[in-house]
C-alpha cells in the first residue's frame, strides 16, 4: 500500500491503561489507551452517527450527574413547578431558581451549598424543574423557598435495608438523569429552548479526580483499591459484553 493511502495514526507516549479515581464519588472509570491512535475523521461540528452522539451524550451527561450527586451526598429530591399561568421563558426559570438556591443558603449563613437542577420542558412549553439537595437542607426551608407554585418532595427509596447516603445519592442522580436523556432527545427534534442548559449546578463542588495509569486492568484495578482501601462492590468489565465496539474499558463502585 502507498503511503499516501495507509491510514493516518497518531503516536501516543505509550500504550497503558488509564483510570479515573473519584474517591469522594466512591467510583472510577477508564480504559485502554493505545499507543497509536487513529484521528477523527469527520467533519468538525458533525457527528457520523448522530443516534450513536446522542447515546454518548446521555452516558457522559448520566455519568457526571451521578459523580456530583454522589461526592456532595445529594440525597434529598424536589420538583419545582409553577401556578396558573405557569412559566414559558427559560430565562425567567433559571431567574427563579437562582433566587430559591441563594434563598436555601440562607439556612447555612449565606455559605455555598452543592445543588443540581434539571429543566424539564412539557409539550405545551411551560417548565418545571427537578432538583437534588442534601439532606442537610430541611424540608420546611425547601417549602418556604419557592413562592411561585407548587413542590413536591419524594422520598428517594427502593434501596436495600442499610444502604447509605452515597446509594441515596447515586438513586437520586439517576432520577435526574432521566430527564436529561428526554432533554437530549428532545434536541434531536429540534425542541431545545434557547439559552437553557440540560442541567446546572453549583460551582466549586466537582468531585477531584486521581489519575492512575498501568499496563493491565488488573494492574490499575489494585491500585484503586489500595487508594480506597477495600475491593469495590461492583465491577464493570468491557470484555463481559460481546458487541463491545471500543477500546477495553473498566468501571468500579464502590459502596
Amino acid at each position: 500500500m502507498s503511503s499516501s493511502l495507509a491510514p493516518v495514526l497518531l503516536a501516543h507516549a505509550k500504550a497503558e491503561w488509564v483510570l479515573n479515581l473519584y474517591p469522594d464519588a466512591a467510583e472510577a472509570g477508564g480504559c485502554f489507551v493505545p499507543s497509536l491512535r487513529r484521528p477523527y475523521q469527520g467533519v468538525r461540528g458533525m457527528a457520523r452517527d448522530a443516534e450513536r452522539a446522542r447515546y454518548e451524550a446521555a452516558r457522559r451527561a448520566r455519568g457526571r450527574i451521578r459523580r456530583y450527586c454522589a461526592a456532595n451526598r445529594l440525597n434529598r429530591l424536589g420538583t419545582l413547578t409553577y401556578r396558573p399561568p405557569h412559566c414559558w421563558d427559560p430565562a425567567q426559570v433559571r431567574q427563579d431558581i437562582s433566587t430559591f438556591f441563594r434563598t436555601l443558603r440562607s439556612d447555612f449563613g449565606g455559605r455555598p451549598i452543592p445543588y443540581l437542577w434539571v429543566p424539564e420542558l412539557h409539550k405545551k412549553g411551560d417548565f418545571h424543574v427537578h432538583f437534588a439537595v442534601s439532606s442537610e437542607v430541611r424540608r420546611n426551608q425547601i417549602r418556604t423557598s419557592w413562592p411561585h407554585g407548587f413542590i413536591h418532595l419524594p422520598e428517594v427509596n427502593d434501596l436495600p435495608v442499610g444502604s447509605g447516603q452515597v446509594a441515596e445519592a447515586r438513586k437520586a442522580a439517576g432520577y435526574l438523569a432521566k430527564y436529561v436523556g428526554k432533554a437530549i432527545d428532545a434536541e434531536a427534534n429540534g425542541h431545545r429552548p434557547f439559552g437553557c442548559h440540560r442541567y446546572d449546578l453549583a460551582q466549586g463542588f466537582l468531585p477531584a479526580a486521581r489519575r492512575i495509569t498501568g499496563r493491565t486492568a488488573g494492574e490499575v484495578l489494585d491500585l484503586a483499591c489500595e487508594q480506597m482501601g477495600a475491593q469495590p462492590s461492583v465491577v464493570w468489565n468491557s470484555d463481559e459484553v460481546e458487541d463491545w465496539r471500543g477500546a477495553p474499558a473498566l468501571w468500579l463502585k464502590w459502596g
